[in-house]
């Protein structure tokens, strides 16, 4: 997949695809908009102390790594299941500058969240392991796993897109493998999206968004 790295108003980079004239990220901000949607919105509403995190799109993994930062900072052990289909080639991964702008001693940690196997579990830290699953939800029937998820990223391009990842096939399947209690995150706020998660079983709610995005959703089970 041809990308384009860009620089976003709060100094991280994001990627463009121009095949899809899409970004990965708000232009906004890309660190500021995954603080603001996945962490603060979804991951500390999170009250267990060991949690089981799984990610609709990897990406340049920059919600894995802000997780990570998370679970060293409060010390509460996640395990974190991430799907993905199309990877980043591991040499455009380390030119990111994520750990740079949110913690620099963690740089290596950032590249071996790139580095490590697909479809095995890797310690990555005393409180994070990541399990990296190269992975097309989009067919939601296939994905097999006996985990329940106690906090879900979707992440998604969006649905303009990327349409066959926002259907009620794979709200309903991410419905059934999430804990209770569950929370879910996406950035993508229209109607049609809140309508499927709420035909899933979820209650949802409307949140302001980060800056750029007047709304975000968030859904508990």
């Amino acid at each position: 997949m041809n990308i384009k790295f860009e620089i976003t108003e709060d100094g991280s980079h994001t990627l463009f695809v121009p095949e899809l004239n899409e970004h990965y990220h708000s232009t906004h901000g890309a660190i500021q908009e995954s603080m603001h949607v996945f962490i603060d919105a979804g991951l500390r509403h999170c009250v267990k102390s060991e949690i089981k995190v799984l990610e609709i799109g990897f990406g340049t993994g920059l919600n894995a790594f802000l997780t990570l930062l998370e679970a060293e900072r409060t010390g509460r052990k996640i395990d974190y299941t991430t799907l993905e289909f199309y990877p980043l080639l591991i040499i455009d991964a380390e030119k990111l500058n994520y750990a740079e702008l949110t913690d620099s001693t963690k740089k290596d940690v950032f590249r071996e969240l790139h580095k490590v196997e697909w479809g095995k579990w890797s310690q990555l830290t005393l409180y994070f392991s990541l399990l990296k699953m190269k992975f097309d939800f989009s067919k939601p029937s296939d994905f097999d796993t006996e985990n329940k998820f106690d906090v879900i990223f979707f992440d998604a391009f969006a649905p303009e897109k990327q349409p066959e990842m926002w259907v009620q096939e794979i709200f309903d399947k991410i419905y059934s493998i999430s804990s209770e209690n569950a929370i879910l995150t996406t950035y993508c706020a229209k109607g049609s999206v809140r309508r499927m998660l709420q035909t899933a079983g979820f209650v949802v709610e409307r949140l302001p968004g980060p800056p750029g995005k007047r709304e975000i959703l968030r859904a508990r089970k």
